[in-house]
């Protein structure tokens, strides 16, 4: 009986569910595991999946696709549009979308297993399924591994995976070398001193400091780096205060950092350290400032020789024209978590899910940033053919390069 990847897309896009919430996506992508033949585990590192399929003597393949949505209310207009809502880790009640695209993700690596189960006289060694939790967190791929994934299941020989992108359907990129971004996600409390609104002059104004710290950050990038590297820093949210006659105690900032390599990251996170500081002093805070680190995600850096043969693999599948280089993507992936910590190549990559008509009618037009919504965007969607029909044999033709 064949999988109708088009009827499982659509479901996993209506009934989203946020980081380490993944319960009903993990039943189905299990079941689905189960029933192609695979020996699978639930419950991997909170509320990851993983199958495995032996077919022989023969090198072991982990092929990784995350399965969790994002606190996002979906404006697509999509007839299978989400309307979920749930509460976040920080329990707030929050509109719930697959505003990255994972519900496809799923769904490729699903209809890819199916496809090497039926084809499994072609080939021979190990599959190995990983369905992550959490990868929004930056933190599935360590739950995974910090609950043993590498010791209860067969190790690697390599790792692969893919991310669908806003790229013309039908077109693959993918690059040996980094191709994601190192990550810091920061979250940072100004302590000041509150007071009432009218009697500003008895108080050390957070908001004012938050607003000076958020404006001096825009430097960091801009005067500090060197214009050939390539860094990113964003203040993604802000708060502070619960009235307009009130200056509250304390603002915070939630930051997100971006960097091709260690040594980039370390000037970077000095730098940041020494504005958030040098702002708070300058306000005539008493109290330093706090700054946790809420994740740390390493570049997605593709091993040289493993990428040349899936490229060249991809390019006799889908054609030199379809198969392109995408540049350093200033996203950033815990994927890479699975293949450091196994010591073995890892090869990543994306995938188009835009209608290759719209996308060169964007293009000529000069409005692809203004109509091609990105991943994490409330109006991102996905063509869904032939999307999942690439997803498929891109996932299917990697897997067997590496595969006897």
């Amino acid at each position: 009986m064949t999988i109708d990847l088009e009827a499982l897309f659509i479901d996993l896009h209506r009934n989203p569910e946020l980081s380490f919430q993944e319960v009903r996506t993990a039943g189905i992508a299990a079941g689905h595991l189960r029933d192609l033949g695979l020996e699978v585990t639930q419950g991997v590192g909170r509320t990851g999946v993983v199958g495995v399929l032996r077919n022989g003597d023969g090198p072991v393949v982990w092929a990784r696709a995350d399965m969790d949505a994002l606190p996002v209310v979906e404006e697509s207009g999509l007839p299978y549009a989400s309307t979920a809502r749930g509460v976040d880790a920080e329990g707030r009640e929050v509109g719930i979308m697959h505003a990255c695209g994972h519900d496809m993700h799923v769904t490729a690596m699903i209809g890819a297993v199916e496809e090497l189960v039926r084809t499994r006289d072609e080939w021979s060694g190990t599959l190995v399924v990983v369905i992550q939790p959490a990868e929004e967190f930056g933190a599935g791929a360590r739950a995974m591994l910090d609950d043993g994934a590498l010791d209860r299941f067969p190790r690697p020989d390599v790792v692969i995976g893919q991310h669908v992108t806003p790229l013309p359907a039908g077109m693959i990129g993918v690059r040996p070398g980094p191709q994601m971004s190192a990550s810091d996600g920061l979250h940072v409390v100004l302590h000041g001193r509150g007071g009432h609104g009218s009697r500003p002059h008895s108080t050390i104004d957070p908001v004012v400091m938050a607003a000076a710290t958020v404006m001096r950050l825009q430097t960091v990038v801009s005067r500090e780096v060197d214009p050939h590297d390539l860094a990113v820093v964003t203040v993604g949210a802000i708060h502070a205060g619960t009235k307009n006659n009130i200056i509250p105690a304390e603002a915070t900032l939630d930051l997100s950092l971006r960097y091709p390599d260690d040594a980039l990251r370390t000037k970077m996170l000095a730098k940041v350290e020494r504005v958030i500081k040098a702002e708070a002093m300058a306000s005539g805070a008493t109290e330093e400032p706090t700054i946790e680190t809420l994740h740390t995600l390493p570049a997605t850096i593709n091993d040289a020789a493993a990428t040349e043969r899936a490229t060249a693999a991809f390019r006799a599948a889908f054609g030199e024209d379809n198969v392109v280089d995408p540049g350093l993507f200033t996203g950033s992936e815990d994927v890479s978590w699975f293949a450091r910590d196994a010591g073995v190549p890892l090869v990543f990559w994306f995938w188009g899910g835009i209608a290759p008509a719209r996308f060169a009618a964007a293009v000529a037009h000069g409005t692809v940033d203004s109509e091609i919504a990105t991943n994490h965007s409330p109006y991102f969607a996905v063509e869904i053919h032939p999307t999942i029909e690439v997803g498929v044999k891109a996932l299917t033709v990697a897997a067997r390069e590496f595969l006897g």
